[in-house]
Formats: C-alpha cells, sequence, structure tokens
C-alpha cells in the first residue's frame, strides 16, 4: 500500500475533493469553487491518496493575524489508521515553509480518538471550549445534535512530544463511565487538583444506536469541562482509552495564537 500526500491544484481535483468531503460527510460542506477558490488564493488544500485512490482530505484558511486554521480534515472510514495523523505532519510542514508557527482547528469533544490524536500525539494545547459553536448542522455526522467543539492551538516550534501513555494516577474522577452512559462523580472542582473527564467508548455507535444516551453525553462533557475552566483547570493530555486529564491552570478563553 502506497499513500502520498500533495496539494490539489487543478479545478478536477478540487471537485474530487469536494466528492471525497460529500462521502465522507454524507452532504456537501464545500462546494468546488470554494475549494478552488482556498487554493487559488494560497489557502491549504491538500489531499492523501492510497494506491491513487482520494481517501483524505484537508482544507485550511489563513486567519487575520496569519496563523493557518485548518477547517476540515477527513478520512474515508474505511482508510483510517495513520492518514489522518500523515496529514497533520504534512500540514505541519507546509506552514514552516511558508514561516507560519501555529495551527488552530476546532475538534468534537466527545470524539475520544480524534482527541487522542490531537492532544496526545500531536501536542495541540485545548485553548477553548465552544459550545454549539456551528448552529445546527445537516450532515449526516452532526445532523439533530449541538455542535459543542474544542479549539485547539498547535505551536508548531514546539519539540514533538515524546511522553508516554497518559493515566489516571492522581486524578479526581469528574465524569465517569457507567456502562455507555455518562456519571458525575464528584463535586465541582476545586484549585489545586488534577481531574479526569470522560469520554463515551464510542459516539459514533452511540448516535446511531442511542441517541438519547449521545445527548446526555454532550450535556455530562460540556458542563464538566466548563466547570473545570472556570476553577482554573485545563486539557493538558488525554488518554488512549478516552479521558480527558485537566491540571489546575489558567483557562485561555479565546486564545489567538501569533505566527509571524
Amino acid at each position: 500500500m502506497t499513500v502520498t500526500i500533495a496539494e490539489l491544484t487543478g479545478p478536477a481535483e478540487h471537485h474530487q475533493a469536494a466528492g471525497l468531503i460529500s462521502a465522507i460527510w454524507r452532504r456537501e460542506l464545500l462546494e468546488p469553487g470554494l475549494i478552488r477558490t482556498i487554493a487559488h488564493v494560497g489557502g491549504y488544500v491538500v489531499g492523501a491518496r492510497r494506491d491513487g485512490e482520494l481517501v483524505g482530505i484537508s482544507v485550511g484558511i489563513f486567519a487575520g493575524d496569519g496563523h493557518l486554521h485548518s477547517h476540515i480534515t477527513g478520512v474515508l472510514p474505511g482508510a483510517r489508521g495513520g492518514i489522518g495523523r500523515a496529514l497533520k505532519e504534512h500540514q505541519r510542514a507546509w506552514a514552516l515553509a511558508r514561516g507560519v508557527t501555529a495551527v488552530s482547528w476546532t475538534f468534537d469533544p466527545l470524539v475520544s480518538r480524534n482527541a487522542y490524536l490531537n492532544v496526545h500525539v500531536l501536542g495541540a494545547r485545548p485553548a477553548a471550549y465552544l459550545p454549539d459553536f456551528y448552529g445546527t448542522m445537516r450532515d449526516a455526522i452532526n445532523a439533530g445534535e449541538d455542535t459543542d467543539r474544542l479549539y485547539v492551538v498547535w505551536d508548531l516550534t514546539a519539540p514533538s512530544p515524546a511522553r508516554g501513555e497518559a493515566d489516571l494516577d492522581g486524578a479526581v474522577v469528574l465524569l465517569c463511565r457507567d456502562g455507555d452512559e455518562p456519571a458525575r462523580t464528584s463535586s465541582p472542582p476545586r484549585t489545586g487538583t488534577r481531574l479526569a473527564v470522560a469520554m463515551p467508548p464510542d459516539i459514533e455507535t452511540l448516535r446511531a444506536a442511542a441517541p438519547a444516551t449521545a445527548r446526555r453525553w454532550r450535556t455530562a462533557v460540556r458542563e464538566a469541562l466548563l466547570e473545570s475552566g472556570r476553577s482554573g483547570h485545563t486539557i493538558v493530555d488525554v488518554t488512549r482509552d478516552g479521558w480527558y486529564l485537566l491540571e489546575d491552570e489558567t483557562w485561555i478563553d479565546h486564545a489567538r495564537p501569533h505566527s509571524r
């Protein structure tokens, strides 16, 4: 199996990119003309091909202060397993080659595999919890859901994380799992404590099989992370099995990285 990652430059590739986004989210989110415009003005439009087939896509735009905001990154479900990380590493090299030293993006805080990749593997720093950030969306993944997002900033000048797997040692568990259900286990967080907040083990399956349970997870994780932020805690790591670890620091509500 050969995986190649490269910029998508022509109209045919931009139509292909729009089709892939629609296949992943099962609804058109970016039309080909917009993707072409982003590429034409110097934005980030990159595809991952596996044995020649386009299976991954990433599109980013420049923010007002010059840092790169990665708007959308996706991989076909059957092609997952390292391609998402490879896209991010390409994004890092692409940005640094242009003198850009920070990348930001948002992700759904209930999707544990994304949280683990973004925070533990890449070392992106959660900077804000954004309740219902996009409002109502109509794609198959987000339809009927509040679109809460974690906003993260990736400092490209920082060394790559070289750390072992995170664990819950010494942490006060604020939210845990009771089967498929969320369970609050502690009173509101206190300063000076290390905290742990669980994510659902498989939110995609829950959304399809038990949507009411999925909505309870949304509310429970939102409340736990926002309460933690108000007490001065911020997310510092994510365990492989889906727990946020928080330490007592100053929560930055609206971080704006400076990259030039």
